[in-house]
């Protein structure tokens, strides 16, 4: 069974930092992309960054200047470090990670239970 769990949410006060953790456990062949999203009441989620195995990242156009998505290939985590938060940035994170249980199965993707990041003014 595969978890992704995350981490490091938390109230930080506008213009400060956060850094968003997530391991993925369980059995797993490759993890070819991580990424997080992110979901503010009442809307859609959205992509706010990912980054593939061999490194390639894609942001936000909100984000991109602000945050930086990294990831431990050995510890099977990523992270997401957040800076200069607005309450703009406030709302549920999800990791995600689309993965081989098998070297022979397809990519299926799973989702974390996310994290709450608010931003206060």
């Amino acid at each position: 069974q595969v978890q992704l769990v995350e981490s490091g949410g938390g109230l930080v006060q506008a213009g400060g930092s956060l850094r968003l953790s997530c391991a993925a456990s369980g059995t797993i062949f490759t993890i070819n992309v991580m990424g997080w999203y992110r979901q503010a009441p009442g809307n859609q989620r959205e992509l706010v960054a990912t980054i593939t195995s061999d490194g390639s990242t894609n942001y936000a156009d909100s984000v991109k200047s602000r945050f930086t998505i990294s990831r431990d290939n050995a510890k099977n985590t990523v992270y997401l470090e957040m800076n200069s938060l607005k309450p703009d940035d406030t709302a549920v994170y999800y990791c995600n990670a689309k993965l081989r249980v098998r070297s022979y199965t397809p990519n299926f993707s799973y989702w974390g239970q996310g994290t709450q990041v608010t931003v206060s003014s």
